[in-house]
């Protein structure tokens, strides 16, 4: 067995708090989720079950980063996805069970018309490969080629009425394809939110694919959100619901853990993590899950400063986590 001295252990090595005060539960969990450890695992086009992985089509976007992009192996092998395990190799291994067809997302709540989208008309939108920096909470970070479109292109399509202020999204519940859901390590399902006007910004996007490809199941199959200078956490994945409300939404991590994971999350290296600092992050560069990556100043709001900042002017960025 490794034992590590405290010294040795790195920030993103620590159990988060919501995860370790049900352990316990979890790996009871375990023992009835049997086909949870049991899955196959995903080859790079193992995706789309019993139809085959539709083309994307998608021009590229011009302001996107011209860092380094992370590479399809780590992007697709290091992975926060709960509904699927804990462990970040975990998604890889185990989303297999996920079926990304048939798929509908139901646009609804404060709305004048309210729809439900079927994954193949959203695949017919016009889509972007824009290369955007994802920023963890558990400092560490990709630069990611997602390809999707402005998630305002699908609400302006609702009509979002004036008593609109807030978006919240939903996951799949389905415990049979997310064994996770059969754990008590977070309450199901998962749920995310925003601010209207975030939900509207230009750089807000519903992602569909990665490198060109649809997005592997792992990645969050068939749509996710990807908010670029929010912490990774406020991608939700696999949504099959966006509703628009009048009141700020509960999302999941702050019902988990209300001291360390606010309802902004705007990537801020001034304000720490509890049992973390924010103000260098490791991005991942192909060295393994343990390998030491190329440690890197932490950019408020993630880089995006010029295009975002100004929607939280007079916020306290502190308060408002």
């Amino acid at each position: 067995m490794l034992i590590l001295k405290a010294p040795d252990i790195r920030s993103s090595e620590i159990t988060p708090k919501g995860l370790y005060l049900n352990r316990r539960r979890f790996l009871q969990g375990a023992a009835a989720g049997a086909a949870f450890l049991a899955a196959p695992k995903l080859g790079k086009l193992d995706l789309w079950a019993d139809s085959p992985a539709p083309k994307l089509q998608f021009s590229k976007w011009p302001d996107s980063t011209s860092e380094k992009q992370t590479s399809l192996n780590d992007i697709t092998h290091y992975n926060n996805f709960y509904e699927f395990g804990t462990e970040k190799g975990d998604p890889a291994k185990n989303a297999g069970t996920l079926r990304p067809r048939p798929w509908t997302v139901k646009v609804e709540g404060l709305v004048n018309q309210p729809k439900t989208f079927d994954i193949d008309d959203i695949l017919k939108q016009q889509l972007e490969e824009r290369v955007y920096r994802h920023r963890c909470v558990e400092a560490w970070s990709m630069v990611i080629p997602w390809v999707g479109f402005p998630l305002a292109n699908l609400l302006k399509q609702a009509d979002p009425n004036s008593k609109a202020k807030y978006v919240e999204f939903t996951t799949l519940m389905d415990p049979k394809q997310m064994p996770g859901e059969r754990t008590s390590v977070l309450e199901w399902p998962y749920v995310e939110g925003l601010r209207l006007d975030e939900a509207m910004h230009p750089l807000t996007i519903l992602a569909v694919g990665l490198y060109g490809e649809a997005l592997p199941n792992q990645d969050g199959a068939p749509i996710r959100l990807v908010v670029p200078w929010k912490y990774g956490f406020k991608g939700i994945k696999s949504i099959v619901k966006i509703k628009l409300v009048a009141k700020q939404p509960m999302n999941t991590w702050y019902v988990s853990a209300p001291s360390e994971y606010g309802f902004y999350s705007n990537v801020n290296p001034n304000r720490d993590h509890p049992r973390w600092s924010q103000k260098t992050e490791r991005r991942l560069d192909g060295s393994g899950f343990l390998g030491s990556g190329r440690r890197i100043p932490t950019l408020i709001f993630n880089g995006y400063s010029d295009q975002v900042a100004s929607m939280y002017s007079g916020m306290d960025l502190i308060k408002n986590y």
